[in-house]
Protein backbone atom coordinates (compact mmCIF):
# COMPACT_ATOMS: atom_id res chain seq x y z
CA UNK A 1 0.00 0.00 0.00
CA UNK A 2 2.72 2.22 0.61
CA UNK A 3 4.77 1.14 -2.09
CA UNK A 4 1.60 2.06 -4.09
CA UNK A 5 1.03 5.46 -2.57
CA UNK A 6 4.61 6.50 -2.93
CA UNK A 7 5.16 5.52 -6.60
CA UNK A 8 1.16 8.16 -6.80
CA UNK A 9 3.45 10.27 -5.26
CA UNK A 10 6.10 10.12 -7.18
CA UNK A 11 4.09 10.51 -10.37
CA UNK A 12 2.33 13.49 -9.55
CA UNK A 13 5.83 15.32 -8.26
CA UNK A 14 6.98 14.35 -12.12
CA UNK A 15 3.88 15.57 -14.04
CA UNK A 16 4.11 18.72 -11.74
CA UNK A 17 7.73 19.08 -12.76
CA UNK A 18 6.87 18.87 -16.26
CA UNK A 19 4.20 21.67 -16.04
CA UNK A 20 6.56 23.89 -14.49
CA UNK A 21 8.71 23.18 -17.02
CA UNK A 22 6.90 23.69 -19.86
CA UNK A 23 5.09 27.18 -18.64
CA UNK A 24 8.32 28.33 -17.99
CA UNK A 25 9.65 27.45 -21.58
CA UNK A 26 8.81 30.89 -22.86
CA UNK A 27 10.67 32.41 -20.29
CA UNK A 28 13.63 30.64 -21.16
CA UNK A 29 13.58 31.80 -24.43
CA UNK A 30 16.47 34.65 -24.91
CA UNK A 31 15.11 38.07 -25.04
CA UNK A 32 15.16 40.22 -28.32
CA UNK A 33 15.65 44.05 -26.67
CA UNK A 34 14.68 45.71 -30.59
CA UNK A 35 13.13 44.25 -33.63
CA UNK A 36 14.12 46.55 -36.68
CA UNK A 37 10.75 46.38 -38.83
CA UNK A 38 10.40 47.22 -42.32
CA UNK A 39 7.48 47.45 -44.83
CA UNK A 40 8.26 46.65 -48.71
CA UNK A 41 5.90 48.79 -50.10
CA UNK A 42 6.19 52.08 -47.71
CA UNK A 43 9.31 54.34 -48.33
CA UNK A 44 10.27 56.66 -45.64
CA UNK A 45 9.78 56.63 -42.06
CA UNK A 46 6.92 59.53 -42.15
CA UNK A 47 4.84 57.04 -44.00
CA UNK A 48 6.00 54.27 -41.94
CA UNK A 49 4.41 56.01 -38.54
CA UNK A 50 1.65 56.70 -40.82
CA UNK A 51 0.74 53.79 -41.73
CA UNK A 52 2.29 51.48 -39.66
CA UNK A 53 2.75 53.70 -36.61
CA UNK A 54 -0.30 52.02 -34.51
CA UNK A 55 0.41 48.60 -35.42
CA UNK A 56 3.95 48.98 -34.26
CA UNK A 57 2.68 50.15 -30.82
CA UNK A 58 0.32 47.32 -30.48
CA UNK A 59 3.17 44.74 -31.13
CA UNK A 60 5.45 46.19 -28.94
CA UNK A 61 2.67 45.28 -26.29
CA UNK A 62 2.43 41.81 -27.79
CA UNK A 63 5.90 40.67 -27.56
CA UNK A 64 6.67 42.73 -25.16
CA UNK A 65 10.12 44.32 -27.08
CA UNK A 66 10.70 47.86 -28.51
CA UNK A 67 10.83 48.02 -32.20
CA UNK A 68 11.98 50.23 -34.66
CA UNK A 69 10.98 51.37 -37.92
CA UNK A 70 13.47 50.52 -41.02
CA UNK A 71 12.34 52.18 -44.10
CA UNK A 72 13.48 50.79 -47.67
CA UNK A 73 13.09 52.47 -51.25
CA UNK A 74 11.65 49.21 -52.39
CA UNK A 75 11.38 45.57 -51.83
CA UNK A 76 14.38 45.03 -53.40
CA UNK A 77 16.32 47.46 -51.11
CA UNK A 78 15.07 45.04 -48.32
CA UNK A 79 17.06 41.86 -49.37
CA UNK A 80 20.77 43.55 -48.58
CA UNK A 81 19.29 45.03 -45.74
CA UNK A 82 18.27 41.46 -44.43
CA UNK A 83 20.92 39.69 -45.52
CA UNK A 84 23.23 42.06 -43.66
CA UNK A 85 21.78 41.57 -40.35
CA UNK A 86 20.55 45.68 -40.83
CA UNK A 87 16.70 45.08 -40.20
CA UNK A 88 14.97 41.67 -38.03
CA UNK A 89 11.42 41.80 -39.70
CA UNK A 90 9.83 42.76 -42.83
CA UNK A 91 6.11 42.62 -44.13
CA UNK A 92 5.99 41.93 -47.38
CA UNK A 93 3.07 40.32 -50.24
CA UNK A 94 3.70 36.94 -52.00
CA UNK A 95 6.01 38.66 -55.34
CA UNK A 96 8.63 40.23 -52.72
CA UNK A 97 8.43 37.45 -50.19
CA UNK A 98 10.13 34.45 -52.99
CA UNK A 99 12.28 37.21 -53.85
CA UNK A 100 13.91 37.68 -50.50
CA UNK A 101 13.60 34.07 -49.77
CA UNK A 102 15.99 34.13 -52.82
CA UNK A 103 18.40 36.48 -52.32
CA UNK A 104 18.51 37.15 -48.51
CA UNK A 105 17.26 33.54 -47.01
CA UNK A 106 14.49 35.29 -45.30
CA UNK A 107 12.64 33.12 -43.12
CA UNK A 108 8.61 33.12 -43.27
CA UNK A 109 7.02 33.67 -40.01
CA UNK A 110 3.92 34.19 -40.60
CA UNK A 111 1.27 34.68 -43.03
CA UNK A 112 -1.68 37.90 -43.40
CA UNK A 113 -4.24 36.38 -44.93
CA UNK A 114 -6.43 38.55 -48.05
CA UNK A 115 -10.08 36.91 -48.50
CA UNK A 116 -10.34 37.11 -51.85
CA UNK A 117 -6.75 38.19 -52.86
CA UNK A 118 -6.99 37.40 -56.53
CA UNK A 119 -6.04 38.84 -59.92
CA UNK A 120 -8.65 39.20 -62.90
CA UNK A 121 -8.82 40.34 -66.85
CA UNK A 122 -11.56 42.74 -67.68
CA UNK A 123 -12.57 44.54 -70.81
CA UNK A 124 -14.55 47.39 -72.21
CA UNK A 125 -18.44 46.18 -72.64
CA UNK A 126 -18.53 47.17 -76.14
CA UNK A 127 -15.30 44.96 -77.16
CA UNK A 128 -15.61 42.05 -79.12
CA UNK A 129 -13.17 40.50 -76.73
CA UNK A 130 -15.51 37.33 -74.94
CA UNK A 131 -12.83 35.32 -73.95
CA UNK A 132 -9.40 34.07 -73.08
CA UNK A 133 -8.65 32.67 -77.05
CA UNK A 134 -9.44 35.95 -78.06
CA UNK A 135 -6.10 37.70 -76.37
CA UNK A 136 -3.75 36.88 -79.51
CA UNK A 137 -1.70 39.89 -80.20
CA UNK A 138 -3.82 42.45 -78.21
CA UNK A 139 -2.08 44.63 -75.69
CA UNK A 140 -2.93 44.44 -71.73
CA UNK A 141 -2.48 46.96 -69.45
CA UNK A 142 -1.04 46.46 -65.86
CA UNK A 143 -0.06 47.86 -62.87
CA UNK A 144 3.80 47.51 -62.46
CA UNK A 145 6.88 45.19 -62.76
CA UNK A 146 6.43 42.51 -60.16
CA UNK A 147 3.02 43.13 -58.60
CA UNK A 148 1.39 40.15 -57.57
CA UNK A 149 -1.93 40.71 -58.05
CA UNK A 150 -1.76 43.46 -60.67
CA UNK A 151 1.52 41.86 -63.17
CA UNK A 152 2.13 38.27 -61.80
CA UNK A 153 -1.53 36.95 -61.18
CA UNK A 154 -3.26 38.32 -64.50
CA UNK A 155 -0.17 36.74 -66.36
CA UNK A 156 -1.03 33.72 -64.52
CA UNK A 157 -4.05 33.78 -66.22
CA UNK A 158 -2.88 34.03 -69.82
CA UNK A 159 -0.03 31.23 -68.42
CA UNK A 160 -2.99 29.09 -67.27
CA UNK A 161 -4.32 29.53 -70.97
CA UNK A 162 -1.65 28.63 -72.62
CA UNK A 163 -0.58 32.57 -74.06
CA UNK A 164 2.86 33.13 -73.15
CA UNK A 165 4.14 36.55 -72.01
CA UNK A 166 6.13 38.73 -74.32
CA UNK A 167 5.22 37.03 -77.21
CA UNK A 168 1.50 36.16 -77.65
CA UNK A 169 0.38 39.17 -76.62
CA UNK A 170 1.75 42.79 -75.70
CA UNK A 171 1.77 44.27 -71.63
CA UNK A 172 1.72 47.50 -70.67
CA UNK A 173 2.44 49.12 -67.19
CA UNK A 174 0.58 51.71 -66.33
CA UNK A 175 0.35 51.95 -62.79
CA UNK A 176 -3.09 53.52 -61.60
CA UNK A 177 -3.82 54.22 -64.57
CA UNK A 178 -5.30 50.75 -66.12
CA UNK A 179 -8.66 51.28 -65.94
CA UNK A 180 -8.53 54.78 -67.10
CA UNK A 181 -6.70 53.57 -70.48
CA UNK A 182 -8.97 51.03 -70.79
CA UNK A 183 -11.65 53.17 -70.26
CA UNK A 184 -10.17 55.28 -73.37
CA UNK A 185 -9.68 52.31 -75.36
CA UNK A 186 -6.15 52.79 -75.35
CA UNK A 187 -5.78 48.99 -74.58
CA UNK A 188 -8.23 46.15 -75.31
CA UNK A 189 -7.97 44.74 -71.75
CA UNK A 190 -6.93 45.69 -68.35
CA UNK A 191 -5.16 42.89 -65.93
CA UNK A 192 -5.98 44.06 -61.65
CA UNK A 193 -6.83 42.91 -58.72
CA UNK A 194 -10.51 42.54 -58.09
CA UNK A 195 -10.06 44.85 -55.15
CA UNK A 196 -9.07 47.41 -57.39
CA UNK A 197 -11.58 46.47 -60.31
CA UNK A 198 -14.70 46.26 -57.35
CA UNK A 199 -13.27 49.75 -56.26
CA UNK A 200 -13.42 51.43 -59.81
CA UNK A 201 -16.97 50.07 -60.71
CA UNK A 202 -18.02 51.82 -57.43
CA UNK A 203 -16.04 55.43 -58.07
CA UNK A 204 -17.38 55.32 -61.64
CA UNK A 205 -21.44 54.51 -60.83
CA UNK A 206 -21.18 51.77 -63.25
CA UNK A 207 -22.01 47.87 -63.16
CA UNK A 208 -19.92 44.82 -64.68
CA UNK A 209 -21.81 44.74 -67.66
CA UNK A 210 -19.54 47.84 -68.48
CA UNK A 211 -16.22 46.45 -67.60
CA UNK A 212 -16.74 42.41 -67.62
CA UNK A 213 -14.56 40.26 -66.20
CA UNK A 214 -12.99 38.06 -69.25
CA UNK A 215 -11.54 35.58 -66.28
CA UNK A 216 -10.50 35.56 -62.48
CA UNK A 217 -7.56 33.90 -61.05
CA UNK A 218 -6.55 31.44 -58.22
CA UNK A 219 -6.27 33.15 -54.87
CA UNK A 220 -2.83 34.43 -54.64
CA UNK A 221 -1.02 33.89 -51.48
CA UNK A 222 -0.83 35.62 -48.07
CA UNK A 223 1.19 38.35 -47.24
CA UNK A 224 4.11 37.40 -45.10
CA UNK A 225 6.20 38.59 -42.25
CA UNK A 226 9.68 37.43 -42.39
CA UNK A 227 12.75 37.46 -40.49
CA UNK A 228 16.52 37.32 -41.00
CA UNK A 229 18.50 34.00 -41.72
CA UNK A 230 20.41 35.46 -38.37
CA UNK A 231 17.33 35.59 -36.36
CA UNK A 232 16.45 34.05 -33.00
CA UNK A 233 14.27 31.07 -34.47
CA UNK A 234 13.61 30.56 -30.57
CA UNK A 235 12.21 33.92 -30.21
CA UNK A 236 10.20 33.81 -34.01
CA UNK A 237 8.08 30.75 -32.80
CA UNK A 238 7.55 32.68 -29.81
CA UNK A 239 6.26 35.90 -31.73
CA UNK A 240 4.15 33.57 -33.93
CA UNK A 241 2.40 32.62 -31.16
CA UNK A 242 2.01 35.36 -29.29
CA UNK A 243 0.98 37.36 -32.89
CA UNK A 244 -1.71 34.52 -33.38
CA UNK A 245 -3.05 34.67 -29.74
CA UNK A 246 -3.48 38.71 -29.47
CA UNK A 247 -4.43 38.44 -33.48
CA UNK A 248 -7.40 41.20 -32.69
CA UNK A 249 -5.37 43.57 -31.28
CA UNK A 250 -3.17 43.69 -33.66
CA UNK A 251 -5.15 43.59 -36.84
CA UNK A 252 -7.42 46.20 -35.47
CA UNK A 253 -4.48 48.31 -35.07
CA UNK A 254 -3.14 47.78 -38.68
CA UNK A 255 -6.74 48.54 -40.10
CA UNK A 256 -7.60 51.72 -38.18
CA UNK A 257 -4.38 54.17 -39.40
CA UNK A 258 -6.06 54.44 -42.83
CA UNK A 259 -8.85 53.37 -45.37
CA UNK A 260 -6.56 52.05 -47.84
CA UNK A 261 -5.29 49.68 -45.12
CA UNK A 262 -8.60 48.53 -43.81
CA UNK A 263 -10.13 47.89 -47.56
CA UNK A 264 -7.09 45.53 -47.94
CA UNK A 265 -6.97 43.90 -44.44
CA UNK A 266 -9.76 44.61 -42.77
CA UNK A 267 -11.04 40.63 -43.79
CA UNK A 268 -7.49 39.35 -43.31
CA UNK A 269 -6.35 36.65 -40.45
CA UNK A 270 -2.56 35.87 -39.24
CA UNK A 271 -2.14 32.42 -40.42
CA UNK A 272 0.68 29.47 -40.31
CA UNK A 273 2.79 29.59 -43.96
CA UNK A 274 4.96 27.46 -45.50
CA UNK A 275 7.23 28.11 -48.34
CA UNK A 276 5.90 25.80 -50.91
CA UNK A 277 2.37 28.54 -50.79
CA UNK A 278 4.61 30.81 -52.81
CA UNK A 279 5.60 28.40 -55.35
CA UNK A 280 2.80 29.51 -58.14
CA UNK A 281 5.15 33.09 -57.85
CA UNK A 282 8.02 31.23 -58.81
CA UNK A 283 6.14 29.82 -61.69
CA UNK A 284 5.06 33.12 -63.35
CA UNK A 285 8.42 34.68 -62.28
CA UNK A 286 9.79 31.64 -64.56
CA UNK A 287 7.53 31.88 -67.11
CA UNK A 288 8.92 35.78 -67.60
CA UNK A 289 12.11 34.82 -68.25
CA UNK A 290 13.06 36.06 -64.49
CA UNK A 291 14.75 33.37 -63.24
CA UNK A 292 17.54 35.80 -62.14
CA UNK A 293 15.25 36.96 -59.01
CA UNK A 294 14.41 33.76 -57.33
CA UNK A 295 17.42 31.57 -57.73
Amino acid sequence: MKRRNFLTYSFLFLSGCTTVSTLNDKNSISKVEKLRFAVTDVSGLEDLQRDYGRFKDALEEVLQTDIEFYPVDNFTAAAPALLQNQVDLVLGGPSEYVILNSRAKAVPVIGLSRPGYRAAITVRGDSNIKSLSQFQGKTIAMRSQGSTAGHLGPTKIFLDAGLKPNSDYKTIMLGDRGMEALKKGEVDACGLSTFYYENFLLSEGVSEQKYPLIATGPFLPSDVFVVNSQFNRDFARLMKEQMIEHQQKLKQALISSSQFLFHKFNKSKLISVKDTDYDMIREVYRALGKEELIR
